[in-house]
């Protein structure tokens, strides 16, 4: 499975989790009602077993909050990765989605820049600048926002709207480039003793292979590290990186590789 696959089977679980959680907390709020219905309102506490009957009533509904608590806390975790819009070296469709995202943020920059030039002009009369920007695709709200003054007394896009999404293509194309790079570079494997490091481009992970469970002490080395276990892949990995290959360089060196 590539990574949306596994987000969108994780965020299934998420759901399935908070529908389990609510069914349990609608099966404690109608056993607690159900109990209270054997107490008249209003009527006093009659001895240590009533009393010990109310206190159950009461922790049967705390049983429900709790149950809702988990249910809200399941459905913001899968909201939380169907929403997630980040795009990662290692998607296996990374290019194309860069591609499209840097496609996206031109068109977002040569509008906005298109539209301040319109707004700006002394040469057109107001209804003729909201038929251009309509033209530009603006709907009929985000024209009348336009030509509303911000803080700084402003009309059109802030100057800090262009700049920022400036520098956001810049970012986007510099990781493209980056992906474009890994993608076509060939992975790379070699050992240090009985470990083999993978040096796994395509997925920009440094993986190392052992043959059985490192000492505890050696796990915590690779925790350091910044290295994790992959039940999926079979092996330790971190990102390749800087630090990632100081370790494996240092390791060679104490191994004598």
């Amino acid at each position: 499975m590539d990574r949306d696959e596994r987000n969108r089977v994780r965020a299934e679980r998420y759901r399935d989790l908070s529908e389990k959680s609510a069914e349990k907390a609608r099966n404690a709020y109608e056993r607690s009602s159900k109990m209270s219905e054997a107490i008249p309102f209003g009527q006093p506490v009659h001895g240590a077993a009533d009393r010990r009957y109310r206190e159950k009533i009461w922790n049967t509904m705390g049983q429900s909050v709790k149950h809702t608590e988990k249910s809200e806390y399941w459905a913001e975790k899968a909201s939380a990765v169907e929403n997630n819009t980040s795009i990662y070296l290692d998607d296996d469709n990374a290019v194309e989605k860069l591609a499209n995202k840097l496609k996206e943020l031109e068109r977002v920059q040569e509008l906005m820049k298109s539209a301040n030039k319109v707004i700006r002009s002394k040469k057109i009369t107001e209804l003729e600048k909201h038929d251009r920007l309509v033209e530009l695709g603006l709907t009929e709200s985000q024209v009348r926002k336009l030509f509303e003054p911000n803080c700084f007394g402003e009309i059109g896009f802030a100057s800090c709207s262009i700049t920022n999404n400036g520098a956001n293509i810049r970012r986007v194309k510099q990781q493209l480039e980056k992906a474009k790079m890994l993608k076509n570079m060939q992975s790379k494997e070699y050992y240090i003793g009985d470990v083999k490091v993978v040096e796994n481009y395509p997925k920009n992970r440094m993986q190392l292979f052992f043959d059985c469970k490192p000492d505890q002490s050696v796990r915590d080395e690779l925790k350091k590290n910044g290295f994790r276990w992959s039940g999926y892949n079979g092996c330790w990995q971190s990102y390749l990186n800087y630090s990632s290959r100081l370790f494996i360089k240092k390791m060679s060196e104490k191994y004598g590789a």
